[in-house]
């Protein structure tokens, strides 16, 4: 019952751990000393007093160590839930900005184009072309035969990739499916794009909102991490207290006569620390 309760207690305590980590590096920020009580993590360890008022001496153990595996499962709920919104709103967020930066054959176009490129009236048309750069010469010095009725001289570049360009030009409607045609069959390819104010300005503020609803919630997780974190590693400092009290008791009996330590070895030296402590184990055991 102690290893499996001990292990999801510390698996949780690094798991918060790791999300403050992750949260300070994509918000830029210095990485904060964790506290817990309100002190550092080895002052709170070296001064550890058991908290009485949380957790009455007087209740059984088995009564103590449920109630902190319960505490402990809910906050880890509650950070699954609260990573899960902040993650979904990152996740709409980067699929809007692969949107506006991927290939110019697939992305969206609409903050490249200003309302001056597009000429719209009852005869004529405005087409976005996406032209390989190695044919870019090929586009400008044909894109006027490709049909009838092209306005001459009307194409121009709005933007450039690592792959394509972006060029529009200006014809008479009526012409715009035989345009598409032979454009497709010289290997540029008519990208279909309306341009409205209106969605453009929509998405903007939608875009907007995102930033704001991921930088807030971001800001949130952090600091319910940052307490959380407290709280958690102070649930598992009693937990490993009481175990530090039962295994002792079981191993030496009655009446209670140990002394409990807390020891920092480098991690160097952590394998050795290890292998002593565990040959004094083996040397009380056969003393026993």
């Amino acid at each position: 019952m102690y290893v499996q309760s001990n292990t999801f207690i510390e698996g949780v305590s690094h798991k918060i751990r790791r999300q403050i980590e992750e949260l300070e590096r994509v918000s830029g920020l210095e990485t904060n000393a964790l506290t817990v009580d309100g002190v550092p993590v080895d002052s709170y360890l070296t001064r550890f007093v058991w908290d009485e008022a949380k957790y009455p001496t007087m209740s059984p153990l088995r009564e103590i160590v449920d109630g902190i595996h319960t505490q402990v499962a809910k906050i880890e709920d509650d950070l699954k839930v609260r990573v899960a919104e902040y993650n979904n709103v990152r996740g709409q967020l980067n699929a809007i900005n692969r949107k506006q930066s991927g290939s110019l054959a697939v992305r969206d176009l609409s903050n490249l184009v200003k309302p001056e490129d597009i000429i719209t009236s009852e005869h004529l048309v405005t087409l976005l072309a996406v032209v390989p750069k190695y044919s870019q010469k090929d586009w400008l010095s044909s894109y006027e035969t490709l049909t009838t009725y092209v306005v001459p001289r009307s194409s121009k570049k709005l933007y450039e990739d690592n792959e394509y360009a972006l060029y529009t030009v200006t014809l008479f409607g009526r012409v715009a499916d035989n345009f598409r045609t032979s454009a497709r069959e010289r290997g540029f390819q008519v990208r279909d794009f309306e341009y409205s104010p209106e969605a453009q300005e929509s998405r903007k503020q939608e875009l907007e909102k995102l930033v704001q609803d991921q930088d807030m919630l971001r800001s949130s997780l952090l600091q319910w991490c940052y307490a959380s974190y407290g709280e958690v590693f102070s649930s598992w400092m009693h937990f490993c207290a009481v175990r530090v009290f039962a295994e002792s008791i079981l191993r030496y009996g009655l009446p209670p006569s140990f002394l409990a330590c807390v020891l920092s070895p480098s991690v160097k030296g952590e394998k050795k620390v290890r292998s002593i402590l565990e040959g004094l184990c083996d040397s009380a055991n056969r003393q026993v």
